[in-house]
């Protein structure tokens, strides 16, 4: 028996996830065992990795049908929606075993792959959640040090091997299952629902749409997260491609070997035909996310001014990094991020430069492109200012309280509030319902998984 996909968004909406918190590492860790004690007969937990920090990695293994399915949170440890999702999953397919046999996978569930990282945001995880707490306890890795930017990678002068111990986990994880769907646990931030898919599938696509209409919640129809991306429906597109991003940096003028990252988890699995899935949700919403009502400026002044801003961000931060860089006494996450993430900034800005200067940038700019294009630079500001006044707040904590370091870490502090502030004006946000965001997550896994299988 199968279920068609079209009643998978009614089944899988059915029964929605209560969070009022993110679980934290040891959370997830607990829950996994507890599932296992209650569902001994369909599932079994396996270490596939150990942290660079020594923290174990495990996965819980549920069913024993011949095709595979394997979905990892934790990817980017500043994106917990997917721990609430991850421990849906588990509970559904374990306490509904009807559901599982027709689902006809065994799934193997990574709730967090990055322990180490997601510890480093867990500050801000019980809330309550605004854009000012968020920034100020916010961490993300350098690009080397992603799970999700860190697997193999050769491309003409680029070329990738320092794969980290938790990379290293999933891709034996990934090259022992061979997974038919994959899905790699991410959010956004601010705005509206979009998705990823590793291949063009069609039928997919109003599914998909419908998920997020059913909750209440905006599609994100406006500026992709990345340039060169393919787009295959509205908010729908096909995966990050690292070889489409060292051409767009190389057709820009900027020297396209400067990431210093890898490929993606979904180009990894592609040798085994395997169909990724990743669905972003943001914590807040807004409607001009979904707005694509033309305006009177062109997208090349949107563009332009984007790029000014990103330009300022840059500016402001590399001068209080640079003057606190001699003065660090340990070159701790939060340093190891900016350093890798301030100068792209000014990477960013011309990048934003070279597309405005292409003659399709002379269109018409629509509401939801403004929206994504402005608040990405607000997005930046919070996150990479509050990661530069989290490695002073270091230093500080160690008693490293020159007069360097409490001269930038009060530059920071005062530039990093003005900027909170000028985010609250600007977008006023009221975090969504952590459920929710799950249940658009859960339901496009089953959705996207049952399609994998031909079960549509």
């Amino acid at each position: 028996m199968t279920i068609p996909t079209s009643h998978l968004v009614d089944e899988a909406l059915r029964v929605q996830p209560e969070a009022d918190a993110f679980p934290t590492v040891d959370e997830l860790a607990a829950a996994l065992e507890r599932t296992h004690a209650a569902h001994p007969d369909v599932t079994r937990i396996r270490r596939v990795g150990t942290s660079r920090l020594g923290e174990p990695i495990e996965a819980i293994t549920i069913g024993s049908a011949d095709r595979h399915a394997v979905v990892f949170g934790g990817v980017h440890p500043n994106e917990p929606i997917g721990n609430i999702t991850a421990l849906h999953l588990m509970e559904r397919l374990t306490t509904d075993r009807d559901l599982l046999d027709r689902m006809g996978y065994t799934w193997h569930v990574v709730p967090c792959i990055d322990p180490d990282g997601m510890r480093l945001n867990e500050g801000w995880f019980r809330g309550p959640l605004t854009r000012t707490e968020y920034g100020r306890k916010f961490y993300r890795p350098a690009p080397d040090e992603q799970v999700e930017w860190t697997f193999p990678f050769a491309y003409k002068r680029a070329y990738f091997d320092r794969m980290m111990p938790e990379t290293v986990a999933l891709m034996r994880l990934i090259d022992d299952t061979r997974p038919a769907f994959m899905c790699s646990l991410h959010n956004g931030e601010y705005g509206g629902v979009y998705y990823y898919l590793s291949r063009p599938e069609p039928q997919l696509y109003p599914l998909l749409h419908r998920i997020a209409a059913d909750v209440g919640l905006p599609l994100d129809t406006g500026e992709p997260e990345a340039p060169y991306v393919e787009r295959y429906a509205p908010a729908i597109f096909g995966m990050i491609r690292s070889q489409d991003q060292y051409d767009f940096t190389e057709a820009a003028g900027l020297d396209p070997t400067y990431r210093q990252s890898g490929d993606s988890s979904a180009a990894y699995a592609a040798k085994y035909g395997t169909l990724t899935l990743v669905t972003e949700m943001p914590y807040w919403t807004h409607p001009d996310a979904d707005d694509d009502t033309l305006l009177s400026r062109t997208y090349a002044d949107v563009l332009g001014e984007q790029a000014a801003g990103l330009r300022d961000v840059h500016t402001r931060l590399d001068r209080i990094l640079a003057a606190a860089r001699p003065s660090f006494s340990v070159r701790s996450p939060f340093v190891r991020s900016s350093e890798a993430f301030v100068p792209l900034l000014d990477k960013m800005a011309r990048q934003s430069e070279h597309r405005a200067a292409q003659p399709d940038a002379q269109r018409p700019a629509t509401v939801s492109e403004q929206f994504g294009c402005l608040d990405a630079v607000h997005m930046f500001r919070l996150r990479w200012g509050g990661t530069l006044l989290r490695a002073l707040d270091g230093e500080l904590a160690v008693g490293n309280g020159t007069p360097t370091i409490r001269e930038q870490h009060a530059a920071m502090s005062a530039l990093y509030d003005g900027w909170a502030a000028e985010a609250a004006q600007v977008t006023p946000a009221q975090a969504i319902p952590y459920g929710k965001l799950a249940a658009v997550q859960y339901a496009a896994i089953l959705v996207t998984a049952a399609h994998a299988a031909g079960r549509g």
